[in-house]
Order: C-alpha cells, then structure tokens, then sequence
C-alpha cells in the first residue's frame, strides 16, 4: 500500500510565485522538516511537538511570519487546511488532499493577481470583502460542477443570489432558500470544508 502523502501550498513573499509540496505523512511527523521555495529566500517550516505541530508560513500579505499550532490529526486528515495572516483576514497556506490544495491554490494567486491589478489601477470592490466573496462562488461552482446543491423538497434546480456580504442560493421549485455569508475567511473556508449543499425546502421550515 502506498504511504500516505500530504500537499502544502503558499506564495513566497519575495518572489511572489507558488510553491506547491508532496509530503508523505511520516516526513511530516517524523521531526521538524523544511519545505523551502525554490528561489531559496523563503521557506516554510513545520516543528512537531508531540501529537501537535507548529507552522511557522512565510506571508505575502504582509511581509512576515505566522505560527499556527494544529493537531497532527487535523495537518494528516483533513482534506483542506487553511491558515491564513490575520492583518488581511486572506488564507497563505494550504495544506490537504493533492486536487483541494491545486483548486484552493489556484484561487488564491488569481487573488493575488487582482490585488496587484487592484492597487495599480486604485479600484474598490463592490462587496464587503471582494476576496472572500470570489472565492465562495469558485467554491460554490466546484460544489455545483459535482453535483453537490439540492433542496430538501427532492429539487436540483436553484437559481444563486449574490449580495453584498452574502449568497443566497433559491430553490426554483419551492422557493426555499440558503443563505451562505460571505464576509470573513471563516465564511470562506466552512464553506470549503463541505461537499454537498442542502437548501431547506418550504416543507422543512
């Protein structure tokens, strides 16, 4: 049986690219590891305390280190672990399966992209948090390419409501509806953790 592997993902703070690592579950509990970007001037560094571990993230959001203390459970288990820099409230790490970590990653530098674009051109977004809010609906659209939102009446037909700091998404049957707030990276990442989505139906209420 292969051994178990882990995927970690960041963006270094100095040479603004992703770096993306395979980890087998024994080299992260082993002992403390370093995964390192390639251009050699950042690196993450995880340090294991028992049945726990430190993370210690090099972040682009604000130029310094964050340390995280997670349970190894939760660093081997989990299908996407997300730790993120408290001054921009945006996730700078991830840490999970290998296609969570790709899809999770990929957003993250089309956020970083836009920030970029954002602080160049001096433009506001038109929702509470803009980050936050894009990355819901990518995450709303994988659920839905899976097949993953129905209605506690039987339908799988809906239509999606997006407001300022929230998403509703309506069932087109019964009318029920399911409000999903999208305003903090908590918001965000409860919604990443979930596989499937179920509107209350009018039956339910």
């Amino acid at each position: 049986m292969p051994e178990e592997k882990r995927t970690i993902g960041y963006i270094c703070p100095v040479c603004g690219k992703a770096v993306v690592i395979e980890r087998t579950a024994f080299q992260l509990t082993a002992g403390s590891g370093v995964l390192p970007c390639p251009c050699g001037k950042s690196e993450l560094v995880v340090h294991q305390m028992g049945d726990r571990c430190q993370i210690t993230v090099p972040c682009l959001f604000c130029a310094r280190d964050h340390h995280a203390v997670c349970s190894n459970r939760a660093l081997l288990r989990q299908r996407l672990l997300a730790l993120s820099c408290s001054k921009s409230g945006l996730a700078c790490c991830y840490i999970g399966v290998e296609d969570k970590v790709f899809q999770a990653m990929e957003r993250l530098e089309g956020i970083v992209d836009k920030l970029r674009l954002d602080s160049q051109t001096n433009t506001h977004g038109a929702f509470l948090n803009e980050t936050v809010m894009e990355e819901t609906l990518a995450e709303l659209r994988d659920i839905a390419a899976r097949g993953g939102i129905r209605c506690g009446c039987g339908s799988t037909d809906y239509g999606v409501k997006v407001g300022y700091s929230s998403v509703d998404i309506v069932c087109a049957q019964c009318g029920g509806a399911l409000r999903l707030p999208a305003a903090k990276l908590e918001d965000m990442e409860g919604l990443c953790a979930r596989d499937t989505l179920t509107i209350p139906g009018k039956e339910e209420l």
